[in-house]
C-alpha cells in the first residue's frame, strides 16, 4: 500500500503537468481543428525562461529578500513571454494557412517546432541547464508515503490554474465567445464574435499554461535541455486524446490519468520503459475508443 500511494503521488504530480500542457492542445484543436505540434516547444521555452529570469532576480538580490515573490515573478514572467511567443506563432505560421488544406498547417507546425528547438540550442547551448534548488527538499508523510513540499506546490498550482481556466471559459464573455467559435466559427462570426481575437486568446492561454508547466518541471527535475519539449508534447497530446481531444475537462482528466499510469507502471512493471506507457495508451485509445473518455463521436459535416 505504501508503494502504491507513493507511485500515485508521483504520478499525480507529473500528471498535473501533463494536464496543463494538454489544455493547450485541446483548446486549439477545439477551435481550429489543428494539432499545434509546436506547443511542446513553448513548454521547453518556459523552462529555459524560468532559469534565466530566476537567475536575473537572484543577481538583483530579490531571492534573498523574498523567495516566494521571486518564484511568483519568475512563473508569471515566463508565462507572459511564452504567451507572446504563442500569439506570434499563431499570427505568422497558422493564420495565413487557415483556409489551406489541413496538411499545410500541420507541416507549418512541425517547422515551427524544429525552428524553436534549434533557436534555443544555438542561443543557450546544447548542454543541460540546471535549475537551482530554491525550494527546500522537505517532505511530509501521508499514510506511509512521502510527499515533498514541491510536489504539493505543483499539484496545488496546477489545480488552481485548471479551476481558473474552467471559470474563465464558463463565466466570462471571452469564454462564451471561445465556446461559440468552437461550436461554429461562421455562425459565431455572423453574431459579431471577433474570430481572430478568440483564436489569439486561445493560443495565449495555452502558451501561458505550458510555460508554467515548464517552470514547475524545471524546478521538479532540476535539469533542462532543448529537446524536452518533444517528449512532453507527445505525452500531453496523448493525454488530450485520452480525455477526448477538444474537450477541456477531458484534457485535465487525461493528463492526470496518464501520469498515474506512468507512475504505477514504473513502480510495478519496468521503470526504464515508463516513457513507453504514453504511446501504448495512445495506441489502445485509438483502437478501443478513438473519441476519448469524455469525447463524443460526431458525424462529419457535409
Amino acid at each position: 500500500m505504501e508503494l502504491f500511494l507513493q507511485q500515485l503521488i508521483n504520478g499525480l504530480t507529473v500528471g498535473a503537468v501533463y494536464a496543463l500542457i494538454a489544455l493547450g492542445y485541446t483548446m486549439v484543436y477545439g477551435i481550429l481543428e489543428l494539432i499545434n505540434f509546436a506547443h511542446g516547444e513553448i513548454y521547453m521555452l518556459g523552462a529555459y525562461l524560468g532559469i534565466i529570469i530566476l537567475g536575473f532576480l537572484t543577481a538583483s538580490g530579490l531571492t534573498a529578500v523574498s523567495l516566494p515573490l521571486a518564484l511568483l515573478l519568475t512563473i508569471l514572467a515566463a508565462g507572459v513571454i511564452c504567451s507572446a511567443y504563442g500569439a506570434t506563432i499563431e499570427k505568422i505560421a497558422y493564420r495565413p494557412l487557415r483556409e489551406a488544406p489541413r496538411l499545410a498547417p500541420l507541416i507549418s507546425a512541425m517547422g515551427v517546432s524544429i525552428f524553436l528547438q534549434n533557436y534555443v540550442m544555438l542561443t543557450q547551448g546544447a548542454s543541460d541547464k540546471v535549475f537551482p534548488a530554491v525550494i527546500p527538499n522537505r517532505t511530509t508523510t501521508f499514510l506511509g508515503a512521502e510527499i515533498t513540499y514541491l510536489q504539493i506546490f505543483i499539484m496545488a498550482a496546477s489545480v488552481a490554474l485548471m479551476a481558473g481556466l474552467h471559470f474563465f471559459i464558463m463565466k466570462t464573455r471571452m469564454g462564451r465567445a471561445m465556446r461559440a467559435t468552437a461550436l461554429d466559427k461562421k455562425a459565431a462570426g455572423l453574431m459579431g464574435v471577433n474570430i481572430d481575437s478568440v483564436i489569439s486568446t486561445t493560443f495565449i492561454i495555452g502558451s501561458f499554461l505550458a510555460a508554467v508547466a515548464g517552470v514547475m518541471v524545471a524546478m521538479y527535475y532540476g535539469l533542462v535541455n532543448f529537446y524536452i519539449g518533444y517528449l512532453a508534447g507527445m505525452k500531453a497530446f496523448t493525454a488530450a486524446v485520452l480525455g477526448g481531444i477538444g474537450n477541456v475537462q477531458g484534457a485535465m482528466l487525461g493528463g492526470l490519468l496518464l501520469g498515474v499510469l506512468e507512475g504505477l507502471g514504473a513502480g510495478y512493471l519496468w521503470p526504464e520503459y515508463k516513457d513507453a506507457f504514453a504511446f501504448l495508451v495512445l495506441v489502445l485509445i485509438l483502437i478501443i475508443r478513438p473519441q476519448g473518455l469524455l469525447g463524443e463521436r460526431v458525424p462529419d459535416k457535409v
